[in-house]
């Protein structure tokens, strides 16, 4: 069973038991006179419609009459969004500080949502309530409370009853709003106080709980399985007061367990957790989940229903009535003169924009989660390959997430700037709608005209770093787009260079400003990605001139869009490169990730997230990840099993083992996220639109009060940080989606999805020796050794490696060879298939490498195991 927390406190109407009440001593007259002193004045004005439609006005798109003492109106179909079609009342007077009760009754013709508020009637439109109640054929009474944070002598009773295809009718009666109502209370229901990972646990991972309790003595606790036998029990260890919650507890710690087995249960203090597995393979599901989500965030291509069941629409934003389409769009007025083709991309969160800055992050995470499967000893390659992910481009022998990348990078590189006009090569910060749309509002039926905002240098460095690394991991499956994102990227660089300061304004309506005038970062992780793909001597200048190449990059938040000089470090950390100082490099990463690991286990609940000043971000979930991302590299560097297990121990708290017992996860736990804000998944507005497909990922808690939305601001005053959250679609601040925090939770997932248990590795049985003996201008001559430093003959052999900059093979010898990409595995002939304890095989290949680097694989595998 979901767990949903109060969002309103429903109130009865008082008029009715008082009367009554009174009725039984005999005096109607006294009855009324004490209901009306009793009841605080009416707001609205002929809320009985006694006086016809007197104080009540439509758009003109509809005519109000009254009809049996109801107020009902005929309201048209083929209309975009609720506000197309409104009935209201103006000059209504609201006191701050004041709670009042807002009552009407209200029927349909046929079901339908409705859109209730009470606001100002001045852009941009402030609201002190907005509900969007379900109506059906038959009349029901909503009743809402509110407190007004405002002293507005000309607020607006408004129902919006516009947005559908159909035409129908709206009727409404007895609309009240009265102050004196008892103060709404917002109380989330958080559920048994013993909070779990309720996803899974790996078998011989960290097994972390936290319970909340008054205790101040360690408590027993016990484990049991699915049939209710005790498998397991010990003590808690109590941790005074979380300052993260508010809360005081304890933690719970049950690693010795070790059995697998599905729907464990964990009891303490008299309360029983959600049940959880313990299971090899808990995030093989969730990797693929997470990366899937970006398909039906697709732009201008119809999501089809047989590749994401439950999830098809019309393709959005092609230029079909109502929609104006992403195929001419024009630069934003008095900012250029000219229209681009920006079509594609993904939409980048709940609404209908799209953003360079962005989609740079999340793109860069896609590619580098399939680049880790080169360069990462525990990486399974074949987990991303081709037709392993919900796509439409299944089996065209590219890996999907290269395919799912690429629909974003094409969209990337068309926004930028064309030769021949100013700042030509900077890439133009975002395309968004001229004005915010409302919810729900499917793409397709988006009306609004469409701008191109100003280029901005942030989002150009961001087009050259995901470009540069498009143009090496494309160039074994399409050599031609691979060199077409080269050549973006260097233009991008170039224009960078000439522009340095052109920084995306602040505010704005339509779309979020994704602002930001610190551009060190980016021009880092640019120049990296160039150096990497290129090999040029101006990006290894760039890199190693950067001020941020020596500083600490991995700040107690983490990382995100507007902090990206941590992608360029993790990036030359582990793709292989001839860096001078690389080591040093390796290094830092592994010192930030003990930094996360500290503030790790100095949490009751497990969390390496410790913000300054304790305010969390919005975004939380993401700058969470993020902190795992770090640990996780720093195990794929130095393969210390602290570093997997704080990974491990991380994703506790995402899935569920928190203060406020809330999976962020769409789809995993029992009590999971699903009424992000969005535009499309809008079921909790509209129950014949789902929910975020599984695997959405929400922002989580921001207790940052002056990036807050209304209804943050009406039920989460004075929360603890981890408590600053609702599951609440129009909760923008606290429960949005974006592309930027699910390819966190993407690459992460996939990560643990590799982890195969969590088990001590074996110990390495073999040593590879790879020796270049020469190299001239596109080419080289290598020898391979592999040797066998186990205690078992080695019967049939394979060893795998990958070439990231470009190499291929054009002669070998001593071994089959076999290319696949970027991947090479050299098999044994028949007379060479056995190898030994302390024997070894040679074998050799001349390769050829396009212009750019050339280093040397540091990973190799043999018969799936990695070798020292």
């Amino acid at each position: 069973m979901i767990r949903r927390p109060r969002r309103r406190r429903t109130l009865a109407l008082a008029a009715a038991p008082l009367a009554a009440a009174l009725a039984c001593t005999g005096s109607t007259a006294t009855a009324a006179a004490a209901l009306a002193e009793e009841e605080a004045p009416e707001q609205i004005v002929n809320g009985t419609f006694d006086n016809g439609t007197t104080g009540w006005w439509g758009t003109a798109n509809t005519t109000v009459e009254a009809v049996d003492g109801r107020l009902c109106a005929d309201v048209p179909g083929g209309t975009a969004s609720p506000w197309d079609v409104i009935i209201g009342q103006n000059d209504v007077s609201l006191e701050a500080g004041e709670s009042y009760e807002f009552a009407f009754t209200a029927s349909a013709d046929r079901p339908v949502t409705v859109r209730a508020l009470i606001q100002r009637d001045v852009d941009p439109y402030p609201t002190q309530l907005d509900e969007r109640p379900r109506l059906d054929t038959e009349a029901q009474t909503r009743t809402f409370a509110f407190t007004s944070t405002e002293s507005w002598d000309d607020a607006q009773v408004a129902f919006q009853v516009g947005g559908s295809d159909e035409a129908w009718t709206f009727c409404v009666d007895d609309v009240s709003l009265r102050g004196g109502a008892e103060p709404p209370v917002y109380e989330p229901d958080t559920g048994p106080r013993v909070r779990v990972n309720q996803v899974g646990y790996l078998p011989h991972g960290p097994k972390n709980a936290t319970l909340v309790t008054d205790a101040a003595d360690p408590l027993p606790w016990e484990l049991a399985d699915a049939g209710g036998e005790v498998v397991a029990e010990g003590s808690t260890a109590p941790e005074g007061v979380d300052a993260s919650s508010g809360q005081n507890v304890h933690t719970i710690d049950f690693g010795d367990h070790t059995e697998v087995g599905e729907g464990y249960t964990l009891s303490a203090d008299g309360e029983t957790s959600h049940p959880f597995d313990v299971a090899e393979d808990p995030y093989e599901r969730l990797r693929t989940d997470s990366l899937s989500f970006y398909y039906p965030q697709r732009s201008g291509i119809e999501i089809s229903d047989d590749v994401a069941p439950g999830y098809g629409r019309a393709a959005g934003h092609v230029g079909e009535a109502p929609n104006q389409g992403d195929t001419d769009v024009p630069c934003a007025p008095g900012t250029c003169d000219y229209s681009l083709d920006v079509s594609g991309g993904w939409y980048d969160a709940g609404d209908h924009g799209k953003y360079v800055v962005n989609g740079g992050i999340s793109v860069h995470q896609l590619m580098s989660t399939f680049e880790r499967t080169k360069t990462a000893p525990t990486a399974q390659p074949d987990a991303l390959g081709d037709s392993t992910l919900r796509v439409p481009e299944r089996g065209n022998g590219v890996p999907d997430v290269l395919d799912e990348a690429r629909w974003e990078l094409e969209f990337l590189m068309s926004m930028q700037v064309p030769e021949g006009e100013p700042l030509a090569g900077m890439a133009h910060h975002k395309i968004h709608d001229a004005e915010w749309t409302g919810l729900p509002l499917m793409p397709a039926d988006d009306p609004q005209p469409r701008y191109l905002q100003p280029p901005s240098t942030a989002a150009t460095l961001n087009l050259a770093a995901t470009a540069a690394q498009c143009a090496r991991l494309f160039e074994p499956y399409d050599a031609d787009f691979a060199a077409e994102c080269r050549d973006a990227a260097e233009t991008a660089w170039d224009a960078a260079q000439a522009n340095p300061d052109h920084y995306a304004e602040p505010g704005g309506v339509g779309g979020g400003p994704y602002d930001d005038d610190n551009v060190a970062d980016e021009f880092y992780w640019a120049a990296a990605e160039l150096l990497l793909t290129t090999g040029e001597q101006e990006y290894a200048d760039a890199v190693t001139s950067s001020p941020v190449h020596t500083e600490d990059v991995f700040g107690a938040s983490g990382f995100d869009w507007k902090w990206t000089g941590a992608l360029g470090r993790l990036q030359l950390a582990t793709v292989p490169n001839d860096l001078a100082d690389r080591e040093r490099v390796r290094a830092s990463v592994a010192e930030g990730a003990d930094g996360y690991l500290e503030a790790q286990r100095d949490h009751p609940y497990g969390l390496s997230y410790a913000p300054d000043g304790g305010v969390f971000d919005w975004g939380s979930n993401g700058l969470v990840l993020n902190t795992m991302v770090v640990m996780a590299t720093a195990y794929d560097i130095t393969g210390d099993a602290a570093y997997r297990d704080g990974v491990i121990e991380g994703m506790d708290y995402i899935l569920g083992r928190n203060a406020l017992n809330q999976s962020y996860v769409t789809g995993y736990g029992e009590n999971d996220a699903r009424n992000q804000h969005s535009r499309w998944y809008a079921h909790q507005l509209d129950p014949d639109l789902p929910n975020p497909p599984p695997g959405t990922l929400s922002g989580g808690p921001n207790s940052n009060t002056g990036t807050w939305d209304p209804v943050a601001q009406a039920d989460l005053q004075g929360c603890a940080p981890q408590f600053c959250y609702i599951d609440d679609i129009e909760s923008w601040s606290t429960n949005e989606l974006t592309i930027n925090w699910n390819s966190a939770l993407a690459w992460t997932a996939s990560f643990l999805a590799d982890q195969d248990g969590a088990g001590s590795p074996a110990p390495a049985a073999c040593t590879v020796e790879h020796v270049r003996h020469g190299a001239w201008a596109d080419g080289f001559n290598t020898q391979v050794t592999v040797e066998n430093t186990g205690a078992e003959r080695i019967d049939g052999w394979r060893l795998r490696w990958s070439f990231l900059a470009g190499q291929t093979l054009t002669d070998h010898w001593s071994a089959e060879v076999e290319r696949n990409g970027s991947t090479f595995t050299a098999g044994n002939l028949d007379w060479n298939r056995t190898i030994e304890p302390g024997q070894s095989v040679t074998f050799g290949f001349i390769g050829t490498s396009p212009s750019g680097p050339n280093p040397a694989p540091e990973l190799f595998t043999l018969n799936g195991d990695a070798c020292a």
